[in-house]
């Protein structure tokens, strides 16, 4: 009934879905077990991709080739850039999806892709032999052989739903938890814990009084997450923010008594910078009111998500407070908010591949390894599934240093330093921001991913395209001048000192209060230039962000190549680091445990000092 696989991927949520997609694409013979063919790619919470640093990551994806972005762009109901008022290092792209469009074209697109089976089941062990995994057996009882296993559980592992005092097993609401493989991998050596997360209630949109609420629109002019696409969306839905309120808080604390958080009856840890509305209330007391942002969950549905709102509070409690809300008095809910706690492998037992250390050709990706939301899943899995197929044709691994992208921020983080809650992606995590901002993140990446055999050679032309093109206009910018006669009227309209001579316009570029739109005005040369060119708002932005950041860009490069030096001094998976005496006892125990691949992952664990590291380099330098 089943041929032997190259891959069979376990999970079909959004880092199973990118992991099948990754190694099929590259030529691997893959299968996708889920547990229910109808919710793949399944936005589990909140109806939404991207966001602050999310976004960079799901511009990553689909730098690599994968199909997140794609997916995004053909689903979404709302574009907006955030932080625009920032530097361009925190621009990040954030999209709301139709929820059920999202989960349907993600299927069709796997279904597309060459290479791809799929068959429903629970998988309820690993086959392995000789340390090596060569496939999986099911709850019907079929044996299935493959090369190699992805990992990609979610939060189905012996999953636990709780709604107050009620609990009961399950993945999510109305899908069973997944028994079996926790047991079985512990067994193995494998550490297991537990980490909780949550969801709120969802409200009959047509019961919501939007008028007492402050709406928020999409951008004027919405962008795209996937580089290949220039379809611009036409028409948006707004979301819309409210406020919770002392009274509010009242009547949520009535059923702290039975919150299944407070009472101890969950034992997984919880997202701290994701908490439900019970715990913000608790831990943030002086607080009298928390934001909550009202999201349509599609184009075709009154269903709305109540971002913020987060609880496992008894289903009546979660009612009577949210009709306290402004804009909520006469709500009526579809179903109650509910926390699930469920199992996770501490992610310091994988190789930078997201290759597990303890058996061959095994790969985990995606919640089982800590992490909470769609983008970090994703790009989990993207990485996994390109590692797997390298790992059955004996190429060399695919690994995204830490000045490279966020991918490679989030993996490093996950692999060295391990988790004690729900890891999420921050731009705060990633110390080289200026050079991996979304807008660069297709010729940061793109051409490895074409190198691998991954991205097209449409995806790759693209990007040379628009590699040259930047070029060219910073070259005409760096040439042409403006004259005070065209320029200063500009420049004192902008709060800018008029000319006194001629001058570069990427000099004027680099005021704060001048843009590639002010110096339009100020050049006719330009104008003309950008007219003959018809150049895409990508590139002028490109170009632009170039120019104005030259010098921060400049000084984050060299600060990466002089750290990278550490990067490339490897260390030997198998070498004894108790016989290195000069070490400190907690250094040579997270050593021996973690196994660094390179002095520079190294110097990133938590209580290795710089004398250890120092001992490293003498060592290795011998």
């Amino acid at each position: 009934m089943f041929e032997n696989y190259d891959v069979i991927v376990v999970g079909g949520g959004h880092s199973g879905s990118e992991a099948a997609a990754a190694a099929a694409n590259l030529g691997s013979k893959v299968l996708l077990i889920t547990m229910n063919m109808n919710t793949i790619a399944q936005m589990s919470c909140n109806p939404a991709m991207g966001g602050i640093a999310k976004g960079q990551i799901v511009r990553e994806i689909d730098a690599l080739g994968g199909y997140s972005g794609l997916v995004t762009d053909k689903t979404m109901i709302q574009f907006r850039m955030l932080n625009k008022s920032k530097g361009p290092a925190m621009w990040s792209p954030r999209a709301q999806s139709d929820r059920v469009l999202f989960s349907t074209e993600w299927r069709r697109m796997l279904e597309n892709t060459p290479n791809i089976d799929f068959w429903q089941d629970m998988v309820s062990e690993i086959i392995v032999n000789d340390n090596k995994v060569i496939g999986v057996r099911t709850a019907m009882g079929k044996e299935i052989f493959s090369k190699t296993v992805i990992l990609t559980n979610g939060t189905f592992l012996n999953g636990k739903i709780h709604i107050g005092t009620k609990n009961f097993g399950g993945g999510r609401i109305g899908d069973p938890a997944s028994y079996g493989l926790t047991e079985q991998l512990k067994d193995f050596g494998f550490e297991s814990e537990r980490l909780k997360t949550g969801t709120p209630v969802r409200v009959d949109g047509r019961t919501i009084n939007f008028e007492k609420m402050e709406e928020q629109k999409g951008d004027e002019n919405p962008g795209n997450f996937s580089f290949l696409n220039r379809d611009k969306l036409t028409k948006q839905r707004s979301c819309y923010i409210t406020y919770t309120s002392p009274v509010v808080h009242d009547v949520l604390k009535l059923g702290f008594d039975d919150s299944p958080m407070f009472a101890g009856r969950i034992e997984g840890t919880g997202p701290r910078y994701c908490p439900s509305i019970e715990d913000k209330i608790d831990r943030f007391s002086d607080k009298t009111r928390h934001q909550l942002f009202v999201e349509p969950e599609g184009w075709n549905t009154v269903e709305y998500y109540i971002n913020g709102f987060s609880s496992s509070l008894p289903d009546d409690i979660q009612f009577k407070a949210l009709r306290k809300i402004e804009g909520f008095e006469n709500a009526k809910i579809f179903r109650p908010g509910y926390a699930i706690e469920y199992d996770y492998f501490p992610p310091t037992q994988l190789k930078l591949t997201l290759e597990t250390k303890r058996i061959e050709n095994l790969y985990f990706a995606g919640q089982i390894n800590g992490t909470t939301g769609y983008e970090e899943a994703a790009a989990q899995g993207i990485m996994a599934g390109i590692n797997a197929h390298l790992k059955i044709h004996e190429k060399e691994p695919f690994i995204l240093k830490r000045h490279e992208s966020y991918i490679g921020v989030l993996i490093d983080d996950l692999v060295t330093k391990g988790v004690d809650e729900p890891y999420r992606m921050f731009t705060s995590r990633a110390e080289y921001r200026i050079l991996l901002r979304q807008d660069n993140a297709d010729i940061r990446l793109t051409p490895k991913s074409y190198e691998l055999g991954l991205a097209s050679k449409e995806r790759y032309d693209h990007v040379l395209k628009k590699k040259t093109q930047v070029d060219e206009l910073i070259k005409f910018l760096t040439k042409e001048s403006a004259s005070p006669e065209w320029a200063d009227q500009v420049l004192i309209e902008q709060g800018t000192s008029a000319l006194k001579q001629k001058i570069k316009l990427a000099m004027l570029l680099l005021r704060p209060q001048i843009s590639l739109d002010h110096l339009i005005r100020m050049s006719p040369a330009l104008e003309k230039y950008l007219n003959e060119k018809e150049l895409s708002d990508e590139v002028k932005e490109q170009a632009e962000i170039l120019i104005k950041y030259e010098g921060y860009i400049l000084k984050e490069r060299e600060l990466a190549d002089k750290l990278g030096n550490l990067e490339s001094l490897p260390l030997k998976p198998d070498f004894d680091y108790h016989s290195l005496k000069s070490l400190s006892t907690e250094a040579r125990e997270k050593l021996s445990r973690i196994k660094p691949a390179t002095i520079g992952q190294a110097s990133r664990m938590s209580g290795i000092s710089p004398s250890d590291i120092n001992v490293l380099v003498v060592f290795i330098s011998r």
